[in-house]
């Protein structure tokens, strides 16, 4: 620990109380002197005096003048400003891309789309990695994008313009469809309009947003999965950075992309979309009964058919073989008992259906390219101060 406290300046043109909290963590654990973010009121710090600045700079041109005209060391958790040479610690959005495109495509989706409504770095990121990862799996999916619509304005009747505008698409879409919208809100969005559309969600159209960061979401009549990105560990992680930055004063070029935590499934995605009624009857069957010791004649009689036919029909709608599906329908599972309950490892692997601890231990490695344990204490949702950020 430094023998004068380091003092450190925020300035969050972007603000989310999870990514403040990673931040005065590491200060905490560090000794350091945070100061007031002022850039929350909108006040330019001219003349600020200290160690080193986190910022998220965002639209204001303002802000990102000082912050570059300041020349300290500097770590940005936005990406709006490439020209800028700080180092970055910025979301993983192909992590985030990755586990909406394994969901839909899971659940035997075969329509895709992404939902943005404006130019911005993440949601172009966002919506660019899950295409693209839709794509290397032999899938193809497309892009609703309200701001480069030639309905698009800005003016009083823009709300309801474009909630005209996206209910018209959402209808022409092939059915079932899922839709990855940029942020929770716009997920919201989403599911608002296919209610007022008479579009049943999620029957015809599965949602997925991104941040968890609505309010009450599990009071809504239909709650809304998200990918949680991990804004905690990534405040962490980017003051780490900026401690390293600040002893050697030497930045990091190339960007540091901290993974999402998890995808959170609730009841808009939550559906089997698959047209063929057997292998729709063997995946629910999949689910139900993940923990038992499930064999491939068990889920040819809940689909009613022959061993061969099942096994060809499956294949032929998921895309990959029973086995691999319910392998990863179990280590899902084991994800989410491993980041939100206390239960010994041992326990778990057996709620999921595997035999041994041995056999969990390493199928689960070589699912996630960690251990069960490793895994627990990274995206457990109280152990942030034991995870790989902070050594």
């Amino acid at each position: 620990m430094r023998s004068n406290a380091a003092r450190v300046l925020l300035v969050l043109g972007w603000y989310d109380y999870r990514l403040h909290r990673g931040i005065e963590k590491y200060a905490q654990e560090h000794g350091w002197r945070l100061s007031e973010d002022l850039a929350r009121e909108k006040v330019i710090p001219w003349g600020w005096e200290g160690d080193g600045i986190l910022a998220w700079l965002g639209a204001g041109d303002d802000l990102a003048d000082f912050v570059f005209h300041a020349r300290k060391p500097t770590v940005d958790f936005s990406f709006r400003r490439p020209q800028l040479k700080f180092t970055r610690v910025l979301e993983d959005t192909g992590g985030a891309g990755q586990l909406v495109a394994d969901h839909f495509i899971s659940r035997g989706f075969r329509n895709f789309r992404f939902y943005s409504d404006a130019e911005n770095w993440i949601y172009n990121e966002r919506g660019g990695a899950f295409l693209k990862i839709l794509k290397a799996a032999g899938r193809e999916g497309g892009w609703l994008s309200w701001h480069k619509s030639p309905a698009y304005r800005t003016d009083r009747k823009a709300w309801q313009r474009k909630r005209a505008w996206l209910a018209a698409e959402l209808k022409r879409l092939p059915k079932p469809v899922g839709v990855f919208a940029a942020s929770d809100g716009l997920a919201l969005e989403v599911l608002e309009t296919c209610e007022g559309a008479g579009i049943a969600v999620p029957e015809e159209v599965a949602i997925v947003g991104a941040g968890n960061s609505l309010l009450a979401v599990d009071a809504m009549r239909t709650p809304i999965s998200s990918v949680d990105t991990n804004l905690e560990a990534l405040g962490y992680h980017g003051a780490e950075e900026l401690d390293k930055q600040m002893r050697r004063k030497q930045a990091q070029v190339r960007p540091i992309r901290v993974p999402p935590a998890r995808l959170i499934v609730r009841k808009s995605s939550d559906l089997v979309a698959v047209n063929h009624p057997g292998i729709a009857r063997s995946l629910r069957f999949m689910w139900e009964h993940c923990h038992e010791p499930v064999g491939v004649n068990d889920l040819a009689q809940a689909a009613a058919m022959s061993r061969r036919a099942f096994h060809e029909a499956f294949v032929a709608n998921i895309g990959r073989s029973p086995g691999a599906e319910m392998q990863h329908i179990r280590i899902e599972r084991a994800k989410r008992l491993l980041t939100e309950s206390d239960e010994k490892i041992e326990a778990i692997a057996e709620k999921c259906g595997y035999q041994s601890f041995n056999s969990f231990w390493v199928a689960f490695r070589h699912a996630t390219r960690m251990t069960p344990k490793k895994f627990r204490v990274q995206w457990g949702q109280s152990t942030l101060a034991g995870s790989p950020f902070s050594s």
